[in-house]
């Protein structure tokens, strides 16, 4: 076992933060091997029974729960920046065009590697990724992870329709090769797949009953796509299928909405849609970054608590401007204060935080598996210096409140914050 001395930010069964300002967080492996928390709580509450347990002294800085990046495409980090007049057109110049070089494998290796480094440097430890519609963009993002010893969730984009040569691919063989993908990685060491429909529209209905059908045969993957994120794509969507009730209501009507079925942006949903969510267990990615970026829109959060969704954040990068949580985290608090187009409300910073640790386990139907650091979680995080920047250490010097210490980080914070990251 080992203990690490700083102070500690955790969060209890209901999202509230629990904070030790000499804390000690204890790791060691659990009866199957696994690096998981032992104990975390007060220094002086503990350190009595750590009898010749090593303390690495890390006063001055705080330790938390790695993040969790909900939605995020590994192939775009080299789209992330590209400027267009909105989402359609982004993906037809930028996205589509970038995402078809992924058809080699060693090339798609190569932007793996760089995007897992990007993802600690931040201080992300676990990510639900879309990979492209070329089956080795998978396995070059799985060998990677697996290497890393990461928790990390991809899965082949699904694309048969209304989409370029170089990324359309063939329906039947398109699920065949899901299937062969699921089997291959699902369940290896921290490893999941995702069925992963592009969106809706670039789906015909023979690829969506198929990825349907697949969910229904492998319970415990998992599911992700887009909705309801533009409104051009909605009115779309609304063309391609007449007889469905929802955007929505399109993935329902093909059995893709279920418990770990997590779906980017959900900002164009109706009431009935956001019920339709909490009762069959689907998540949104709250994107804020990416909505800002491409002018979609704002998460309704009033109308996603009065329903009871689940949700959490996600860069949705190359859409989202960063790989930083902190960019996020504030990007939301932005979103929430909106207050013309629905009602606005000022999310806490502890709120915030939950969003992209616990609540994204939560979303992700992992809340006793990672972003927590209680008892029995497994060992991934993050130790933040407050100190990193003159205006970090000035601010933060003056927090006379949990509150204000969270703020301060996230409202100047960046990858500088992050002194170090840890996965299990």
């Amino acid at each position: 076992m080992k203990a690490y001395r700083a102070a500690l930010l955790r969060f209890d069964d209901q999202g509230q933060p629990l904070y030790d300002s000499d804390g000690l967080l204890v790791v060691g492996p659990d009866a199957s091997g696994r690096k998981v928390v032992r104990a975390a709580g007060s220094h002086d509450a503990l350190i009595d029974r750590l009898a010749g347990v090593a303390v690495e002294d890390l006063r001055g800085h705080l330790i938390a729960p790695g993040f969790i990046d909900l939605h995020v495409h590994y192939p775009q980090t080299d789209v992330i920046g590209a400027p267009a007049a909105g989402l359609l057109p982004w993906l037809e110049n930028y996205t589509f065009p970038h995402e078809s070089r992924f058809a080699d494998k060693a090339y798609a290796r190569g932007v793996a590697e760089f995007f897992f480094d990007e993802l600690a440097r931040h201080g992300v430890t676990t990510a639900l990724t879309f990979a492209t519609s070329h089956p080795v963009s998978v396995d070059a993002a799985f060998e990677a992870a697996q290497a890393r010893g990461l928790r990390f969730i991809t899965g082949k984009v699904l694309q048969d329709r209304h989409s370029p040569d170089g990324v359309r691919d063939e329906t039947e063989q398109s699920l065949i090769d899901t299937e062969a993908l699921i089997r291959r990685w699902h369940g290896v060491d921290r490893l999941g797949y995702a069925i992963t429909p592009r969106f809706a529209p670039t789906s015909t209905d023979e690829q969506l009953r198929g990825a349907g059908e697949l969910a229904a045969k492998y319970g415990d993957v998992w599911i992700q796509s887009h909705v309801a994120e533009n409104r051009d794509e909605v009115k779309w969507v609304a063309e391609l299928y007449p007889r469905a009730r929802s955007y929505l209501g399109v993935y329902g009507d093909f059995g893709l909405l279920r418990d770990r079925a997590v779906y980017a942006h959900c900002i164009h949903l109706d009431a009935h849609d956001r019920i339709l969510m909490r009762e069959t267990g689907a998540s949104a990615a709250v994107s804020p970054t990416s909505n800002l970026f491409l002018g979609s829109g704002f998460f309704d959060y009033a109308a996603a608590d009065a329903a009871g969704m689940r949700y959490g954040l996600a860069s949705d990068v190359g859409g989202g401007t960063s790989f930083s949580p902190f960019h996020t985290m504030l990007a939301a608090y932005y979103i929430g204060r909106e207050g013309h187009t629905k009602p606005g409300l000022s999310l806490t910073p502890g709120q915030l935080w939950w969003q992209h640790t616990a609540g994204a386990a939560r979303a992700l139907g992992l809340e006793r598996v990672v972003g927590n650091l209680t008892p029995g979680h497994e060992a991934d995080f993050v130790v933040l210096d407050p100190k990193a920047t003159p205006l970090l250490e000035r601010k933060t010097a003056q927090a006379d409140s949990l509150d204000e210490l969270l703020f301060a980080l996230i409202v100047l914070g960046d990858d500088r914050l992050v002194a170090k990251t840890v996965t299990a």
